[in-house]
């Protein structure tokens, strides 16, 4: 009975020391794998913020600067977890694996979303735009004002944001209305028919003349474009530079409109005459 008893008490203490060391074991290596996330992720931000900075210091582009320090902190936050889980004792061979085969399914579910990636990283490299540009694609327009590994942040004329994904910018139609220095505006200009033709294009000569923000050197032309149902119609087309493209727009409309009266000049709207016979 004392050997029993005996056995027993060894075998209590023996299963008590063996389950203290593994908690020892397996608590420091949990702590040291907390404390790895914890400093890695304070470090990463820290890094992540140096980058910003230098690139800001530098005057790199701003589209490259926001991809590259998205990327950058994406990748060391990975290796900051894949060192912790290191920590806890788990092969990295296997993990590895683990992972790669994890990244096929994700990938397959997620095509869309690498699409984008893709996308962000030939925008990067082609320069289709950067950040600042005015553009117009995928039914919204408005500048850029980010450029993000997935994405691409939109400010619209009215200050609302638009988030377009890069898959379907870096392979749909787009147009960028701030890379050429000048622009051409054109303008229809409709008179009534009876009115003098060359009084309305000298007219027109004028407000060209008077506008300084329009370019007199370039291919500037007024021409008899179309006889139509209701009216005359005059094509006018001037070249400013890109930044003047809607201030010559509204100041040559608003003239048209208020001094083409006092040339003796009509601007007609769509009408109808209709004659009434009276057959007895």
């Amino acid at each position: 009975m004392e050997e029993n008893t005996t056995q027993i008490i060894e075998s209590t203490v023996y299963n008590l020391s063996w389950i203290m060391d593994k908690v020892i074991e397996y608590g420091t290596s949990l702590l040291f794998a907390i404390l790895v996330l914890v400093i890695g992720f304070w470090l990463v931000k820290r890094i992540n913020n140096i980058v910003v900075t230098t690139f800001e210091k530098k005057d790199y582009d701003p589209s490259l600067e926001s991809f590259l320090a998205s990327m950058i902190a994406i990748s060391l936050r990975i290796l900051v977890i894949i060192t912790a889980l290191s920590q806890l004792g788990i092969e990295m061979t296997s993990f590895v694996a683990l992972l790669g085969a994890a990244g096929l399914a994700i990938g397959m579910a997620f095509s869309g979303t690498l699409s984008n990636l893709a996308g962000g990283v030939m925008i990067l490299f082609f320069k289709p735009y950067k950040v600042g540009d005015f553009i117009e694609a995928q039914g919204e327009s408005g500048t850029v004002k980010e450029l993000r590994i997935f994405n691409t942040i939109l400010n619209t004329v009215d200050n609302k944001t638009v988030i377009i994904p890069n898959g379907p910018l870096a392979n749909g139609n787009m147009i960028n209305y701030s890379t050429q220095t000048k622009r051409r505006v054109d303008f229809t200009v409709g008179i009534a028919y009876g009115d003098d033709y060359d009084t309305a294009k000298n007219t027109l000569l004028e407000f060209v003349k008077d506008d300084p923000r329009i370019i007199d050197e370039e291919d500037n032309f007024i021409g008899l474009v179309e006889l139509g149902d209701s009216s005359v119609n005059l094509t006018l087309r001037v070249w400013c530079n890109t930044q003047d493209y809607w201030a010559v727009y509204f100041n040559m409309n608003e003239r048209i409109y208020k001094e083409f009266g006092s040339k003796g000049l009509n601007i007609p709207f769509p009408q109808m005459d209709v004659h009434v016979h009276n057959n007895k």
